[in-house]
């Protein structure tokens, strides 16, 4: 699923609001150990964000990158915008970036995705995060993971994925490192005891 079909959903999906979570026989590397917001399910297919994997850009980075403000000039950009966090959100269109963020922002290009969450990817957000004044609650995410018709219902069928309903506190927690973990034990299950011959949720 792109972009574009996203944006031009009418209805949502079974796995609409979904958290993906991989089974340790998870053969893609691109995928093994995530977390995977799905903000869109149809029958074209399905599109998300990992939530747990790091990004080694900073928002200046991306600032930098967008001419947004010079190398050569001091940069002095509010806190919030200092500690903002970049993440890498699949391996389909890569160098792109995207923003989901809460509904407390919204400019013509923002795209509801539940109720209370939104993407954006367009410069606008960007720019308010620089000045502080963006949404309450974001994240950055370089590139995203879709799927194609059948794909992904076949790939959960074939105990790839554990799904369970998504968690906003998870979505925006900056603390990477043992997110998988948590989002299982929001399951109640222990990772540690999670093999690839278990059944799915």
């Amino acid at each position: 699923m792109s972009l574009s079909t996203l944006k031009n959903r009418r209805e949502r999906g079974f796995f609409d609001g979904q958290f993906l979570i991989a089974m340790p026989g998870m053969e893609d590397r691109n995928f093994a150990r995530t977390v995977i917001y799905i903000c869109a399910h149809s029958d074209a297919g399905a599109m998300g964000f990992v939530i747990n994997r790091p990004q080694s850009l900073t928002f200046t980075d991306v600032l930098l990158h967008l001419d947004m403000i010079k190398q050569e000039e001091p940069i002095v950009l509010p806190q919030r915008a200092r500690d903002f966090p970049i993440q890498t959100g699949g391996p389909v269109e890569s160098g792109r970036g995207f923003v989901l963020h809460s509904d407390d922002y919204a400019s013509d290009s923002s795209i509801p995705v539940s109720d209370d969450i939104c993407l954006t990817a367009t410069l606008d957000i960007v720019r308010a995060i620089s000045k502080g004044a963006g949404p309450k609650r974001a994240t950055m995410l370089l590139g995203y993971s879709s799927w194609a018709a059948g794909q992904l219902e076949n790939e959960v069928a074939n105990n790839g994925w554990l799904t369970c309903p998504a968690n906003e506190e998870l979505i925006f927690d900056r603390n990477l490192e043992d997110k998988y973990e948590r989002a299982l034990a929001g399951m109640g299950i222990n990772a540690a005891m999670l093999s690839a011959e278990a059944g799915h949720a």
